[in-house]
């Protein structure tokens, strides 16, 4: 089966494969397991991330999901979903947060969470703390400020569209490294 001729991913759950097929329904097709968007194949780290992924990418981005369909079907039980879920903490703290710090013009923040270690173990979950805590204190001051500022703009619309069109790049870079990230989770490195 040649995956990129045969099948299309679309957005959300669907009620059977003639409806269309999610990342996880497709997983579950090729699994020969019933019709589910909750594969029994498939870690349950894995299978929540992919199914968030799924449904926010576009229908040209969800296409370089289709790879993964193989290989997901192999993950439940496999013993790494404790260090899948540090790599999406740590994706979360230090590359998500950041990006969006950076677009609030909170560069100092940002950069404060890109400089945290690796987040891979409690003990840096516990280090990072204190600087994530920070960066929520001013992404908070710094959100509720701009809601007061805009409160009386009459051009709210219009503003939500030119937002939208400049945080274009940002979205684009980060569903990127979403789908990086998926690939480093299904065989995540381990330390011993």
């Amino acid at each position: 089966m040649t995956y990129p001729d045969t099948i299309t991913l679309a957005k959300g759950a669907h009620k059977d494969r003639s409806d269309g097929l999610c990342l996880l329904e497709a997983v579950a097709w090729f699994a020969g397991e019933p019709h589910s968007d909750h594969p029994a194949c498939v870690s349950p780290v894995l299978a929540a991330y992919g199914r968030s992924l799924n449904d926010a990418l576009g229908d040209d981005s969800r296409r370089l999901l289709i790879p993964f369909i193989s290989v997901l079907s192999r993950t439940a039980g496999d013993g790494l979903d404790e260090a899948r879920g540090y790599l999406a903490l740590d994706w979360i703290i230090r590359v998500y947060t950041p990006a969006w710090l950076d677009v609030a013009g909170l560069t100092r923040e940002a950069r404060a969470l890109r400089d945290l270690r690796c987040i891979s173990d409690m003990a840096a979950v516990q280090d990072a703390r204190p600087v994530v805590l920070s960066a929520w204190d001013a992404a908070w001051a710094a959100a509720r400020d701009a809601a007061w500022a805009a409160a009386g703009d009459a051009a709210r619309a219009a503003a939500r569209a030119a937002a939208r069109d400049a945080l274009a790049p940002i979205v684009t870079q980060l569903q990127d490294s979403a789908i990086i990230l998926l690939s480093a989770m299904i065989q995540p490195e381990t330390t011993t």
